[in-house]
């Protein structure tokens, strides 16, 4: 049986998921005190325990490539170059917030996708409905609750990481603002893993070695 294993590390939130291209065999999201060092390693073996395959099985990786945490990014991104590498399987690196985009059903309104970037910050991407997918109006970009809100023309959806100060914010906003249910703003890797077999179809994959993770950072701030 050959399967997809889709890893997401962007944030404190991470996901697993592994399909044959018709079913998905095993999905596990949760929430991390930024331990992902320590929980991504026994997560995958246990996935693989559970569904009774083995890293023999796999036909292909999804990463998600970022924007998200320098440190998630960076374990994820590492252990699935190094399952890649080891086991000859292309590597598929999907945007973060396309991944947010793609679990919300299309709309006549704008969708902006939203990552927590911390110290008030924010990662967001606006998204328009295009036939029955949403595409991205312009690159994510790294702004304040108030700066976004502001930006905002109109009615618009809101789906990802929101904040407690972000909800006070939206609750008191006038414009027609809609928060998606948290059902179907989490962030899940069944969507990473099916995005992924659209773009082996299209054939979109990349040698895991030139894969590199999406960070964004504020102007004039130091790289990492």
């Amino acid at each position: 049986m050959a399967v997809i294993l889709a890893i997401d590390t962007a944030t404190r939130f991470i996901s697993l998921a592994l399909h044959d291209g018709q079913r998905l065999l095993l999905e596990h999201t949760w929430l991390t005190a930024n331990n992902h060092t320590v929980e991504l390693a026994p997560a995958i073996r246990a996935a693989f325990a559970q569904t009774r395959t083995t890293p023999s099985n796999l036909s292909a990786i999804a990463i998600s490539q970022g924007p998200g945490s320098f440190t998630g990014l960076r374990i994820g991104m590492g252990v699935a170059k190094g399952l890649a590498l080891a086991t000859g399987c292309p590597l598929v690196a999907v945007p973060t917030l396309e991944i947010v985009a793609a679990a919300v059903p299309v709309a006549p309104e704008p969708l902006v996708a939203i990552l927590q970037a911390g110290r008030g910050r924010l990662c967001a991407q606006m998204f328009r409905a295009a036939d029955d997918r949403w595409e991205p109006v312009a690159p994510s970009a790294i702004v304040t609750w108030d700066r976004l809100l502001t930006a905002l023309d109109g009615a618009a959806l809101l789906a990802g990481e929101i904040d407690d100060g972000g909800r006070e914010m939206l609750a008191a906003c006038r414009q027609p603002v809609r928060v998606l249910p948290a059902a179907v703003t989490l962030r899940r890797a069944g969507f990473l893993a099916e995005m992924a077999l659209s773009r082996l179809a299209a054939g979109q994959s990349a040698d895991p070695r030139s894969v590199t993770p999406i960070y964004l950072h504020q102007p004039g701030a130091a790289q990492p």
